[in-house]
């Protein structure tokens, strides 16, 4: 498949738990939830299901990985393959290197795993609920790969920009067809 802007697939150099956003196990789909009084947020079952699929070389974990988005202002999340995903980005970069040591605090230092409960809840740090002000209402929208948690007004406004940057996308490439 081709996207405006070059092929949708593997992350360049990427050779690890084989879930790229377009085979196997994804998350699909926006969810509208609310976090309880005590920060705890129910994924969608097929969110769990999805988190959940065993990943050689990863010990199975009953929960989700999450840590504050790269590029959005929101909660990023994943299950063993996003994990490993990101382990390998890391790992492809020399070790002692200043770049290398950057992505290892920014990943996991700022990583949380989060177990499901009997419910299928997770708890959300309440660090990571300040800074992105979730309270009561969020959306949980699915990403591929990984999912995100947003608060509802903070999403619908990088909607409306990446909506911006889609319709931008494919007016250039049927320009250059």
């Amino acid at each position: 498949m081709i996207w405006p802007g070059g092929p949708v697939g593997r992350f360049e150099g990427y050779q690890g738990a084989g879930q790229n956003g377009l085979d196997g196990d994804v998350f699909l789909s926006t969810h509208e939830k609310q976090l309880d009084a005590k920060r705890r947020l129910l994924v969608p079952s097929d969110f769990r299901a999805t988190a959940l699929a065993a990943v050689p070389g990863i010990e199975p974990f009953e929960g989700v990985y999450c840590f504050p988005a790269i590029s959005a202002d929101c909660i990023e999340c994943g299950g063993a393959a996003f994990f490993a995903m990101q382990r390998d980005v890391i790992n492809s970069y020399p070790p002692m290197t200043a770049t290398r040591a950057a992505m290892q605090t920014r990943f996991y230092a700022s990583m949380h795993k989060l177990g499901f409960d009997t419910a299928g809840r997770i708890t959300l740090p309440e660090k990571l609920c300040q800074t992105f002000g979730l309270t009561g209402d969020v959306v949980i929208a699915g990403m591929g790969e990984s999912f995100q948690i947003w608060e509802p007004a903070a999403y619908a406004k990088y909607l409306a920009e990446q909506d911006a940057l889609v319709a931008a996308a494919f007016a250039k490439r049927e320009a250059m067809i």
